[in-house]
């Protein structure tokens, strides 16, 4: 089967968990990028990148690169482009930009201009021009331009690959599919232990957590993929790749919480949609006065901050979260992902790893904090003795 280059988009921070996919896929020459990871792969794995990846948004077969030094360039490379391989009157298409160039003020005008050359590549030919459809393209046209350098892909995706589609309703600014995986992968965690999401909102990292677990493929729920209305789509290879065995049986137990009845609701409601009743527990209960659900674990959450907080400022919260996670969850790790500093330094907690991420637009950090009983000190003590032991009597006195 031909090999081509392939285009993988997903969120800054995540352009390494997205390069282990790739990897463990089977990918070839995976090279990480900003907000993106290329490949080298065929048929099979642009259909795989969509179904399976967790960490993808957008997966773009590049068709063309070539440099445009005046703006007429664009048009006239993009007309030179064999549309008629990728497109017949009969489909309808869209074009989507990325642009940073001095020639072009807007990616508006840059969309203008690829339409406008795909519409008289084929009016000149034919005598005809396939339609616009921005709303339900069959094919959508994804243009970047980054100073001269100019790639032209076409989007096998489709929708956004965040959209998994087992969402039946959503809570306040809730985490998005692919973040929500991302951190859990940033996190290590692979359905080892148990996972913990006290304030799980409408359970979106609860459910990542239950499909990562059991091995369900990100879009095993989706209606549909980009690449099933392209001319060359091969249904018997999707259906082969669609109807493999990826799911395995996982005893650890999945639990969230959250003080809001309604977001419990919304939270069990996606939950069953995702057909993970069976493996995700949901209790109404404010994280402060919650008993651990298990002897230890993971914890991955993200935590209300700005907006969200109605009731209690961002400091109270984060102190009485602190406080919480020092008293009850000896024994866990816990990962929180927030915008707000003054939470963080009001945690009272020494994290052991940050990590930059964004939460839609907003810059977010990334931590871990390791609980355990004592101080950070003396965990730091027992851990070089445990790679030492000769230094045991030194470590002894120092505790």
């Amino acid at each position: 089967m031909k090999k081509f280059k392939i285009v993988v988009k997903t969120f800054a921070g995540l352009e390494s968990v997205l390069a282990n996919e790739l990897r463990a896929l089977g990918a070839e020459s995976v090279t990480a990028e900003r907000r993106a990871v290329s490949f080298t792969g065929d048929k099979a794995m642009l259909y795989k990148a969509n179904f399976l990846l967790r960490t993808a948004l957008k997966v773009l077969m590049p068709i063309a690169q070539f440099r445009v030094n005046k703006k007429e360039d664009l048009y006239d490379h993009a007309k030179n482009i064999p549309w008629a391989e990728y497109l017949t009157l009969g489909k309808t298409f869209a074009i989507e930009s990325t642009v940073q160039s001095e020639l072009f003020v807007n990616s508006m005008y840059a969309s203008l201009k690829v339409k406008d050359a795909i519409a008289d590549y084929f009016r000149e030919s034919t005598g005809k021009r396939p339609s616009v459809n921005p709303e339900d393209p069959d094919m959508v046209v994804h243009i970047y331009l980054m100073g001269d350098y100019c790639e032209v892909s076409l989007d096998s995706s489709g929708e956004s690959l965040h959209k998994r589609g087992y969402r039946m309703g959503q809570g306040e600014a809730p985490v998005n599919e692919v973040l929500a995986a991302g951190m859990i992968m940033l996190a290590g965690w692979n359905g080892q232990s148990d996972f913990l999401d006290p304030m799980c909102g409408s359970g979106t990292l609860l459910i990542e957590a239950a499909m990562i677990a059991r091995g369900i493929p990100a879009g095993i729920y989706r209606k549909s993929f980009g690449f099933e209305k392209w001319l060359d789509f091969d249904q018997e290879l999707f259906s082969e790749i669609y109807n493999a065995d990826y799911e395995k049986e996982s005893a650890v137990r999945i639990f969230g919480s959250d003080i809001s009845v309604q977001s419990c609701a919304i939270a069990r409601a996606n939950i069953k949609n995702a057909g993970l009743s069976k493996y995700v527990e949901v209790e109404t209960k404010d994280f402060l006065e919650l008993d651990p659900p298990f002897e230890n674990g993971i914890i991955v959450t993200n935590p209300p901050y700005g907006e969200r907080l109605k009731l209690r400022s961002v400091t109270d919260l984060y102190k009485a979260v602190g406080d919480v996670l020092k008293h009850k969850y000896s024994g866990y790790s816990a990962w929180i992902i927030s915008s707000s500093e003054d939470g963080f330094k009001n945690i009272g907690l020494k994290p052991s790893r940050k990590i930059e991420l964004f939460n839609g637009a907003i810059p977010c950090s990334f931590r871990c904090f390791e609980l355990f009983s004592g101080t950070y000190k003396q965990k730091a003590i027992l851990r070089k003795a445990n790679q030492d032991p000769d230094q045991n009597i030194e470590v002894a006195r120092e505790i």
